[in-house]
């Protein structure tokens, strides 16, 4: 299965910024790796980063509105980031459940969405620190999973991201046994909901992938690449995330 690389740079980027994506559109025509590339900017940075990025780096949204339009201030719809230059958005990230107070079900509301607009989704799932000590880190991701991801899902319209809230910007990592037990109850649930297609469905990584620890990860079994987040800023970090997952 061929890898996706993601990066969420959340809140961080200028236009300046937009320098790094030309570093690594130009370290990939070096000799890109078999692995799909993806850079979600800040909204204000998408269409400029379509419009640099190349061939082998596509763009993506952080997040939508599960409306097409109307009286949502602030707010950006799928339609919006697909007129701007993404293919992908981002749905579900831990941070937007912590901050914004996003359930299972608007999660769900905004996959449709995306898919209405013709955007890939990223969805994310994962525990706290505090559930994963009281043992129930694989039912949260389970609930989580049943209720954010809608039916029709397939692998051409979504990946699964599994992001350990306690692992993401803490540098704390799960052990690779922790991170294969929750794939595989993620591979196992995909597969019972739509078969094939849930066998075919790309599973990411997320919560402090470094170059130091990638290849280790990305070489372990259900894992088909990673949602990266500090690391995606430069392209001294993140270019060798991506050759590390063309040698997983």
């Amino acid at each position: 299965m061929r890898q996706l690389i993601a990066g969420n740079w959340k809140m961080n980027g200028l236009g300046a910024s937009l320098a790094e994506i030309e570093s690594l559109r130009d370290g990939l025509a070096e000799g890109a790796p078999e692995t799909d590339v993806l850079i979600c900017p800040p909204a204000s940075l998408i269409a400029r980063a379509a419009a640099v990025s190349g061939k082998d780096i596509a763009i993506g949204g952080q997040d939508c509105h599960a409306e097409p339009s109307g009286a949502f201030t602030g707010d950006v719809s799928a339609e919006m980031l697909k007129d701007a230059g993404a293919s992908y958005v981002i749905v579900g990230h831990s941070e937007r459940r912590q901050y914004h107070g996003e359930t299972d079900t608007v999660v769900a509301a905004k996959v449709r969405a995306a898919w209405r607009a013709g955007l890939k989704s990223i969805i994310c799932i994962g525990e706290t620190e505090a559930q994963r000590e009281q043992g129930h880190a694989l039912a949260i991701c389970s609930s989580q999973l049943q209720t954010s991801i809608p039916e029709g899902a397939n692998p051409q319209t979504t990946a699964i991201a599994y992001e350990p809230v306690w692992a993401i910007g803490t540098g704390k990592t799960p052990t690779s046994a922790q991170i294969v037990e929750v794939h595989a109850l993620i591979r196992e649930h995909l597969m019972a909901r739509f078969a094939e297609a849930g066998r075919a469905m790309r599973i990411l990584y997320g919560g402090s992938v470094k170059p130091g620890n990638a290849a280790e990860i990305l070489a372990l079994t259900d894992v088909n690449g990673a949602l990266v987040g500090g690391a995606s800023l430069k392209t001294a970090d993140f270019l060798p995330i991506i050759r590390a997952a063309a040698g997983a």
